[in-house]
């Protein structure tokens, strides 16, 4: 691994483990100086329905400015918008409003941030030489360092709330890590940053005129790309299901079912032994990268999926329901990241932004979608029928994901199969850094049908950012 490489997951982790200690401290932070629980979980709903609108007209912003300086830029306005809360608190002293109006900023700013970093790890990529499974290895590195910090950054959070309190040195930690993330983002090779110019229409028609007209028509072409895109929209729906099927077990059946049993305390340890499991699983993915087929971490993970998930549904037990969870965490976190690679290699870089934001999207919105059914179901029918409900949802979309064609041939699409070709422009190479001497791979393309697409056919220039 380069030192771009070490560079990108060095501020990714500061940017998720400032996220990690926040999540921790500001609930606290809002039930101190409200006294209120509800208040709590107002500022939740506010933070992921603004999240969800961010990030579909994010998307457009990342496919327009330099995506090395826009990830920075974000950490650097979360640090100041954690930072002003101490400042906040000691002139007019923080209420509800103050939260709320807080919350909303903070995720207008990160929500375009974190998908313009998430849409440098191709470019990481490209400047370790873009070899066979270097992008395999590179997800698989960052999955794992996810999986750490959704555990070690709460951890971290309620650490200083104990050792500090509630004081203004807890948040300015917090803000710390946001500015050390973006510090480092900038010494990233400026060259990743570079967003490639948009494609040319094929039929000869002029780009839409005016600024929102032509917004819209960009947001109404990626989405049409992730609808179209049979790879893109599986991988979608695949994990807005899960992400949904988690939400239901964190927030309403593991609550529900440990205090029926007496044991309210262990309702955490659910989403605990879920992300020790996947903790190990993406290690593991890690480790045997490019010597097990993507088509076999697949069929473990919807298989791991299916007995994970049948087996909560008995609540026979909590160490039933704890290991089910862990087993769910270890089979799952492999397939995440194969789902990730697939995403990267088929969607083109130019849209990249745009894609990832119309998927963020609809990941915040799936467990607002079905964790009220669920809970309906659980209140009127109890918790065994709302058990097996979700049981049946993941199991037929387990199923289901494992029979459609375009989950069959993951490793063909690394081998010249009907889909080998990938959508990355090469960095740019015409600036006069000593950098841009070496030389990029470029993607082999052996379809005339993928020539408009492929950096190969056409050797499209691309806009570069100027430091």
């Amino acid at each position: 691994m380069r030192r771009n490489s070490v560079i990108y997951l060095s501020s990714y982790g500061l940017s998720l483990l400032g996220k990690g200690i926040a999540a921790a401290v500001l609930p606290l932070l809002v039930l101190d100086r409200t006294g209120d629980v509800l208040a709590a979980g107002i500022l939740a709903t506010v933070t992921t329905a603004t999240s969800a609108v961010v990030g579909l007209l994010g998307g457009l912003l990342v496919d327009r400015v330099d995506r090395r300086r826009l990830s920075a830029t974000s950490d650097l306005l979360a640090a100041g918008s954690v930072a002003t809360l101490p400042v906040v608190d000691a002139v007019w002293g923080l209420s509800m409003a103050w939260f709320v109006g807080v919350a909303v900023v903070g995720a207008v700013i990160r929500v375009p941030g974190t998908t313009a970093l998430e849409t440098l790890l191709p470019a990481m990529a490209r400047l370790d030489g873009d070899r066979r499974g270097t992008l395999d290895r590179l997800v698989a590195t960052r999955e794992t360092l996810s999986n750490v910090l959704l555990l070690a950054g709460p951890g971290a959070g309620g650490l200083l709330v104990v050792l500090l309190g509630l004081t203004p040195v807890v948040l300015y930690a917090t803000a710390a890590t946001n500015v050390l993330a973006a510090l480092l983002t900038l010494t990233i090779d400026r060259r990743a940053g570079t967003v490639p110019l948009p494609e040319p229409a094929t039929d000869g028609t002029a780009p839409a005129p005016g600024v929102v007209r032509r917004a819209a028509t960009d947001l109404a072409q990626a989405w049409r790309f992730l609808a179209t895109s049979r790879i893109v929209l599986g991988a979608t729906l695949v994990i807005s299901m899960f992400v949904a099927a988690i939400s239901v077990l964190q927030t309403t059946l593991m609550p529900a079912y440990f205090t029926a049993e007496g044991l309210p305390g262990l309702a955490g340890m659910t989403l605990s032994a879920l992300a020790a499991g996947s903790i190990v699983g993406s290690a593991v993915f890690a480790l045997f990268t490019g010597r097990v087929r993507r088509r076999t971490w697949f069929v473990i993970g919807m298989v791991g999926l299916l007995l994970g998930f049948s087996a909560i549904a008995t609540l026979s037990s909590p160490w039933v329901v704890l290991g089910a969870a862990a087993l769910i965490g270890l089979t799952n976190a492999p397939v995440g990241a194969v789902l990730g690679i697939l995403t990267i290699e088929a969607t083109p870089d130019a849209m990249r932004g745009r894609v990832l934001g119309a998927q963020n999207s609809l990941m915040l919105a799936a467990p607002a979608l079905a964790s009220a059914p669920l809970a309906a179901v659980a209140a009127t029918a109890g918790l065994h029928a709302a058990g097996i409900v979700l049981a049946v949802l993941t199991g037929v979309t387990a199923v289901v994901a494992l029979a459609v064609p375009a989950f069959r041939s993951l490793d063909d699409r690394d081998e010249g199969g009907p889909d080998a070709h990938t959508h990355r422009v090469p960095l740019d190479t015409t600036s006069a850094d000593p950098l841009s001497s070496v030389p990029t791979p470029r993607p082999q393309c052996s379809e005339p049908a993928c020539e408009p697409e492929c950096a190969c056919a056409a050797g499209r220039t691309s806009t570069t950012a100027v430091d």
